[in-house]
C-alpha cells in the first residue's frame, strides 16, 4: 500500500515534456527513414508529374490559339499534349518503382481529350 504521508506527484500531461526522461522523449517524437523516404518520393513525384503536365498543358494551348485552317497544327498539337500526359504518368508511376504499364496511363490522355474537345468546339 501508498504511505499516506508521502506526497503524491501531480500526474504530467502527455503533451508537456518530462525533464527526466528528455532523450526518450525526443527519440520517439522523431520519425522513422521509412517515413522520410515515403515523404520525399511523394513530393518528387509530385513535382516531376506536375511540371510534365505544364508542358502538355502548353501543347493544348497551342493546339487552341492555332490558325482554324491548320487543322494539321490543331490535331497533332493535340496528339503531343496527350502523349505528353501519358509520359507524365509514365514517370510517376516510376518515380514509385511501380510498372508504368497500367491502366493509370489512361489518365495521360486527358490533356489531349480536354484540348480537342475546347480546340474544335471554338467558333
Amino acid at each position: 500500500m501508498s504511505d499516506p504521508s508521502r506526497p503524491v506527484a501531480p500526474k504530467r500531461s502527455r503533451h508537456l515534456l518530462d525533464p527526466a526522461d528528455l532523450h526518450a522523449h525526443h527519440q520517439r517524437s522523431q520519425g522513422s527513414m521509412e517515413s522520410l523516404t515515403r515523404v520525399q518520393t511523394w513530393v518528387i513525384s509530385i513535382l516531376a508529374v506536375s511540371t510534365i503536365l505544364h508542358l502538355s498543358v502548353g501543347a493544348v494551348f497551342i493546339a487552341y490559339f492555332s490558325d482554324a485552317d491548320r487543322l494539321d497544327a490543331r490535331i497533332g498539337a493535340n496528339v503531343i499534349a496527350s502523349l505528353i500526359g501519358v509520359l507524365a504518368v509514365a514517370c510517376g508511376m516510376l518515380i514509385h518503382r511501380r510498372s508504368p504499364i497500367s491502366p493509370w496511363l489512361a489518365l495521360g490522355l486527358l490533356p489531349g481529350i480536354v484540348g480537342a474537345v475546347l480546340t474544335f468546339t471554338r467558333g
